[in-house]
């Protein structure tokens, strides 16, 4: 682990040079440890894909004292932690109406429409890191078979909950937005809502599983979210270990 001062009120602690699900697992631990620490001064942490962002204030902490904070918390943490899996269900409705690149990816991938479909709902993606937009997910663990590079000229605007394939990548706009991915499908829950009393509706270290809807219930559960009375699925599980 290396602390890298960040102007006056920011370190980033620094776990690897690579992007893979152990490194990442271990910025979740160590994240939770610190919010669960309660440490004054400590403002917000932000984790990414092999990094951990800690913003603390500057008239409370200083950059070593902060350093020193940390390295002291992370020697709490035992070399066998507990990995508990958290997986968020999510419906898809991949219909043509929806899936509007399905066609291109098909093409491309030399896959038929219900291979794809089977494929991409049958991964549990690990979010590494949330950015982009509110919610905007950043997730890893795509079958390469569905690898499919992004529009050279992004879509002025993709609809709210608009899934796409970009790269090796797959995600959901949480928002309307511009957009350049793949579109294959549509979920009728809304990843980010500010009514909300947590407004995205996951957090790194989770897991998506993409489940697969007719349009029939598409509008049912999109009518469901609209009244508030929609949860989805979350499973819960403890897959190995993991430690520092």
């Amino acid at each position: 682990m290396e602390y890298l001062i960040l102007g006056d009120c920011a370190v980033s602690i620094e776990f690897g040079n690579e992007i893979n699900p152990e490194i990442n697992n271990k910025i979740k631990n160590f994240n939770d440890l610190i919010k669960a620490s309660e440490i004054e001064g400590i403002i917000e942490t932000v984790p990414s894909f092999k990094s951990l962002l800690v913003y603390y204030d500057p008239s409370k902490l200083y950059f070593n004292e902060v350093k020193e904070i940390l390295s002291n918390l992370s020697k709490e943490l035992d070399t066998k932690v507990n990995n508990k899996k958290r997986i968020i269900e999510i419906p898809v409705c991949y219909d043509e109406e929806f899936g509007v690149d399905l066609d291109f990816v098909s093409d491309y991938t030399n896959l038929s429409k219900d291979e794809i479909i089977k494929i991409h709902s049958s991964q549990e993606y690990l979010i590494y890191m949330l950015g982009f937009l509110p919610g905007f997910a950043y997730l890893g663990g795509m079958d390469k078979k569905l690898v499919t590079p992004r529009l050279t000229n992004p879509r002025v605007r993709l609809e709210a909950g608009a899934v796409g394939i970009g790269g090796e990548q797959t995600g959901i706009y949480p928002l309307a937005s511009p957009g350049g991915w793949r579109i294959i499908g549509r979920t009728p829950v809304k990843p980010y809502d500010i009514n909300r009393e947590n407004p995205v509706l996951y957090r790194s270290g989770d897991y998506i599983k993409f489940t697969q809807i007719n349009k029939k219930d598409f509008f049912k559960i999109k009518d469901l979210v609209n009244k508030e009375s929609y949860n989805c699925n979350i499973i819960e599980r403890s897959e190995g270990y993991w430690g520092l």
